[in-house]
């Protein structure tokens, strides 16, 4: 029942709250809250917004309870006001007051993932803790700061609850409490999910079962079963929308990998590892019988058509030869309400294809459209002859879709409700392209690989910055690696050669750098060895009457380098450009002053590694070994060194977040990565030329905070517009190209010395 006027104006009243926009929103909030609380909740409705209104904090605190309370009573009860209350003055009382209204603001959603009193009490004291431990204090004064985590902990609360049960909230916090409470830039990057350490204890507080937990066991079912040896890989589901993800496969595209999510929750009596097993067997026969087909020519509608009926025929290959798998694949797949969606105001053509899966793996679906058990007939006919094969599904699918189009596909509005299908995977296996388009899966290219590319190795998941949300892109980034082809050795050391002048120059530097075994450190008191000259001179003070130096004694240390250096080769397509007045190509010189500088590294005896990299898009980094850190100085590095070619494209993050696993595996007190490069970060996918500028300069950050030294060598002359905003001091922009063997000795001399 509507209030009346005179109770509406006495709840005004009780209110006392003059603010606009308060008042604006009165009527409507108040028609909620009569609804849903008890006359006593009302009254205490109406005294908290009353005092929230008296803190001085403006309209928003107010705001945001009057529209979120009434949502949290009915979810957890009326009675956890008092404990809502309570946390609100430790807030206004706290540097902290500005968190209220992010508080506030989701505290319904919180309320709806929590469904209870006891849950929501258990989170607002996690807001509490939280809120005590990460409020910023600065050393010599007894101000408190506001703590920078905590809004951003609350703003993000709805989602990782969707993830986390509320205890497991309770440690990834603290985590992030205990470890940044004195870095406040650090402390935001962990609540936001920004830092690797915060992605990882999230991961390991996650419910439901874990990839890295089960990963051994799916390995062996698929070798057992299917006869199959692929990696296995994980991928972030993070905080995406899981109607988002699907497991994929890629046995199609050059590389061999099947890619599943990171963890799995139980689900309607089926425990996450049978999800896995159910996910990896639809997978394995997928590989056993479908083949691809040509997409260019299909509309989405036709090619959804034919992933629908295809994926059904691998279910049912799939249960004749494991029928025990037929309750998990009743129970995972959804069941579509015949009618539920209204093809007058939203597309349907994800519900009916829906309810065509379900009809195709269900004989009891209940489903009374005509034209739908028409294909399901012919299905099952198709399926039960000696004709089975994914070409014969696509004619099927096709004339499926020319009947059932219809206008109102194309809306932009999509119903969604029960038309995931969790166990299957997304099907980018089942198309190849022949015109080349802008399809974002045709990043290949009909690009075989060289015959000396490891076989079979998996590319690696990188994140990349965006620079518009400042946040980062979870596995946006394929890396490939491989060990690069062999050329002729002869050239290298004829480049050395020329440089015979050079090196005579440089050897006495490097004679500099090398360690010396042991070092004596006089004057101890307590030491190995007696220092003779010492005692004989204590021995005739203490003859003559004087106070002898008891510090006769001398010990030894070691005075070894402990230095890993890291060269970065950018392979880019301008590499091949002739360098002016020289007659030289930018790549010649590269291997001139890459060979001069392995030389040198290798007489001083420091462990180092080579390698180089291009880019194809997002999709297709390459990263080739030239020399790795285990591998000698020698023949086969020098053969490799002499074969680089320029082509393709500059994606640097990528690359150095790769370079930075090699290198930080190594155990020198100082790890360098020297980047020899001549052109802005760049790729063919990316029209903003400031996005992987700024990418690159994360990834450099990323490497700083891990230990790593960057520096940089540019051969663009304009390289000043960029590499400073990228590695900041930690650059050199080489003017006169034909010094760069030279110069970049150099630079490795001064840099460790």
């Amino acid at each position: 029942m509507a209030a009346t006027p005179e109770q509406l104006e006495a709840w005004r009243t009780q209110l006392a709250c003059a603010f606009p926009a308060v008042q604006a929103v009165f009527s409507d909030c108040m028609a909620e809250a009569s609804q849903t609380l008890s006359p006593a909740g009302l009254d205490a409705y109406l005294d908290c917004a009353r005092a929230l209104g008296k803190l001085g904090r403006g309209p928003e605190p107010v705001l945001a309870f009057l529209q979120e309370w009434p949502q949290v009573a009915a979810t957890a009860g009326e009675e956890v006001l008092s404990d809502v209350d309570a946390l609100l003055h430790a807030m206004q009382k706290s540097p902290n007051s500005a968190a209220m209204a992010p508080l506030l603001n989701t505290l319904a959603a919180v309320a709806r993932c929590l469904q209870g009193a006891d849950p929501l009490r258990h989170y607002l004291r996690v807001v509490r803790e939280v809120m005590a431990r990460t409020s910023v204090s600065i050393h010599g004064h007894h101000t408190t700061f506001a703590s920078p985590g905590l809004p951003v902990l609350l703003e993000q609360a709805p989602q990782l609850l969707g993830q986390l049960t509320v205890a497991g909230l309770a440690k990834w916090a603290a985590y992030g409490a205990r470890h940044y409470q004195h870095h406040p830039e650090r402390q935001r990057e962990y609540f936001s999910l920004q830092s690797a350490d915060s992605r990882a204890v999230l991961l390991r507080e996650r419910h439901g079962t874990l990839f890295a937990d089960v990963e051994s066991q799916l390995g062996l079912t698929l070798r057992a079963l299917w006869q199959i040896e692929v990696p296995l890989r994980a991928f972030a589901t993070g905080m995406q929308d899981a109607a988002t993800l699907a497991p994929w496969s890629t046995h199609h595209t050059g590389q061999d990998s099947i890619c599943l999510p990171d963890v799995y929750d139980d689900y309607c009596g089926v425990s996450g590892l049978d999800r896995y097993r159910v996910a990896l067997a639809h997978m394995a026969a997928h590989r056993r019988w479908s083949q691809p087909l040509v997409a260019d020519n299909l509309s989405p509608l036709q090619r959804m058509t034919v992933e629908c009926l295809e994926d059904a025929r691998i279910d049912h290959l799939l249960l004749r030869h494991y029928p025990g798998l037929r309750p998990a694949l009743l129970t995972l797949h959804p069941r579509p309400v015949e009618g539920a969606c209204k093809p007058e105001v939203v597309s349907c053509l994800r519900h009916r294809l829906a309810m065509l899966s379900r009809a195709l793996l269900d004989p009891l679906h209940g489903y009374a459209d005509a034209t739908l058990n028409d294909c399901v007939d012919a299905f099952h006919s198709l399926l039960s002859g000696s004709e089975s094969s994914t070409q014969a599904i696509q004619a099927l699918a096709l004339r499926h879709a020319a009947r059932t189009r219809r206008q109102s596909d194309q809306l932009a509005r999509v119903f969604f409700e029960d038309t995931v299908v969790s166990y299957r995977d997304d099907n980018r296996h089942l198309w190849k392209f022949i015109e080349a388009g802008d399809e974002e899966e045709n990043f290949q290219e009909n690009r075989a690989p060289t015959p000396h590319e490891v076989s079979g190795l998996p590319p690696r998941h990188y994140p990349e910055w965006d620079v518009g949300s400042q946040s980062y892109r979870p596995d946006w980034v394929s890396v490939y690696e491989a060990v690069h082809p062999s050329g002729d050795t002869g050239a290298i050391d004829a480049l050395l050669s020329q440089h015979a002048g050079l090196a005579r120059q440089l050897s006495q530097l490097l004679d500099v750098l090398k360690p010396q075994s042991r070092v004596r450190i006089r004057y101890q008191e307590e030491g190995s060895e007696l220092d003779l000259d010492i005692a004989l001179g204590s021995l005739v003070d203490w003859r003559a009457g004087k106070q002898p130096d008891p510090r006769i004694l001398m010990s030894h240390r070691s005075d070894d380098r402990s230095i890993a250096v890291m060269v970065l080769l950018d392979l880019s397509q301008s590499l091949n450009d002739t360098v002016p007045c020289t007659g030289q190509t930018r790549l010649s010189l590269s291997q001139e002053a890459v060979a001069l500088l392995a030389w040198a590294i290798d007489r001083v005896g420091d462990p180092f590694a080579l390698a180089g990299f291009h880019s194809n898009t997002r999709h297709d980094v390459r990263y080739q070994h030239i020399k790795g850190f285990a591998e000698a100085w020698g023949l086969a590095p020098k053969a490799r060194l002499a074969a680089l070619q320029g082509q393709y494209s500059t994606r640097m993050g990528a690359a150095l977040r790769h370079a930075a696993h090699y290198l930080g595996a190594q155990s020198a007190d100082k790890k360098l990565l020297l980047v020899l490069t001549d052109g802005r970060p760049s790729d063919v996918d990316v029209s903003d030329e400031q996005a992987l500028v700024a990418d690159t300069r994360q990834a450099v950050q990323e490497l700083s905070q891990r230990g790593m030294h960057t520096h940089c060598i540019s051969l663009d002359p304009q390289a000043d517009a960029y590499v400073h905003d990228i590695f900041g001091h930690h650059a050199t922009v080489v003017d006169r190209i034909e010094q760069l063997p030279e110069k970049l000795t150099r630079l490795f001399v001064s840099l460790t010395h």
